[in-house]
């Protein structure tokens, strides 16, 4: 076991204050400074490090419900040449914080290099542990996510200044600035990705089934170049402040060339479609949400992280749902009924698992 040198110092309180007022009180393991967001739960057992790296937790403070956190450590941040990285799903930490019943100071694994602890602070990302994350999961069940504070050390917690999260663009603060091509060769499709906070899990994904993966900003009009195929990525936020994306997939939808979203990728193609989209109370975010493929009998696990969903009834008449969530009926995912268009609202790719529904991958690239 290897033991994070920060358990022997004295740790300074922390305290989580949401805009109703409630206060939450811990212990500092992560950067210490004060921070505002929205305060999202995730059910997950595993795959912190997948997570916090995961650009969809952008302006989130992120509580973990699994109660030990951190006893496996954090792997290497390498990447490869092509600028992915090796174990995460992006470059750097996108959660503004994260909270937890319990931080394990020790950690052992075959690929950890560190703690928890000291990669939140390498960050400036701050950590509590000490919280009945139980009855703060409760409350977030019961009113919706909402907006908090986590304040360090003896200062006196105000349920004021709050921030904003529902009227940011995040996937503008998230998406790559420059067009990259991944993968290029001779003879191979080429598949456009908007980039809409992609996790580099897509980006394996379609390069193991050898294609060209040519990623854009999220507002880039891709329409002017030269591909065989659309992938709309995963991405933060409320995907009503993405219209310039909308109005670019609804140039695309005119043509036949295959389209595929996942999870922002999903609503963004559907409001592309016509469709309308609105904020769940607390959102999906955990490994094992069950879906069913419409029309059959066939139910999968799924990994998944929104905080909006695809209105059924909205959807126009070339369009049907593909996949319905088995705990409360709402959209994940989308087809075209005569078009080569689908999306899900789950994460096929997701890293940490499950994998069940990465066929939608191939699916996708077949295709082309």
């Amino acid at each position: 076991m290897t033991q994070d040198t920060d358990y022997m110092q004295t740790e300074k309180t922390a305290t989580l204050i949401l805009d109703d007022g409630t206060v939450f009180r811990g212990f500092s393991f992560g950067c210490e400074k004060e921070v505002t967001g929205e305060v999202v739960f995730n059910t997950a057992m595993t795959g912190y490090p997948e997570s916090l790296t995961d650009p969809s937790y952008a302006g989130q403070l992120m509580v973990l419900t699994y109660p030990l956190v951190g006893n496996y450590g954090v792997p290497a941040r390498t990447f490869g040449a092509d600028g992915i990285a090796a174990f995460m799903e992006s470059e750097k930490i996108h959660a503004d914080a994260i909270i937890v019943s319990d931080y394990s100071h020790e950690y052992s694994h075959w690929n950890a290099v560190g703690s928890l602890g000291s990669w939140l602070k390498e960050e400036g990302i701050p950590g509590i542990y000490g919280i009945d994350t139980r009855a703060l999961t409760k409350k977030l069940r019961e009113h919706g996510v909402m907006m908090g504070k986590i304040v360090i050390g003896g200062k006196k917690a105000e349920a004021t200044d709050f921030g904003e999260y529902a009227n940011v663009n995040y996937v503008d603060k998230v998406s790559c600035k420059e067009v990259i091509t991944y993968g290029e060769g001779e003879g191979k499709k080429r598949v456009v990705l908007v980039d809409c906070g992609v996790k580099h899990n897509i980006i394996r994904c379609l390069l193991k089934r050898n294609v060209t993966v040519i990623r854009v900003p999220w507002d880039y009009d891709f329409n002017t170049l030269d591909y065989d195929g659309l992938f709309i990525s995963n991405g933060p936020g409320d995907p009503d402040t993405c219209d310039a994306a909308v109005q670019n997939i609804r140039k695309a939808l005119s043509g036949d060339k295959p389209i595929c979203g996942i999870c922002m990728g999903n609503q963004l193609l559907a409001k592309a479609g016509g469709a309308s989209i609105y904020k769940l109370k607390y959102g999906h975010r955990s490994h094992n949400q069950p879906v069913r493929m419409v029309g059959t009998e066939k139910c999968f696990i799924t990994s998944q992280n929104h905080g909006y969903a695809v209105d059924n009834d909205t959807l126009g008449a070339d369009w049907e749902p593909l996949f319905i969530n088995m705990n409360d009926g709402t959209n994940e995912g989308i087809r075209h009924k005569t078009k080569p268009f689908f999306s899900s609202q789950f994460h096929p790719e997701a890293c940490s698992g499950p994998t069940d529904t990465e066929f939608m991958f191939d699916k996708f690239v077949e295709l082309l």
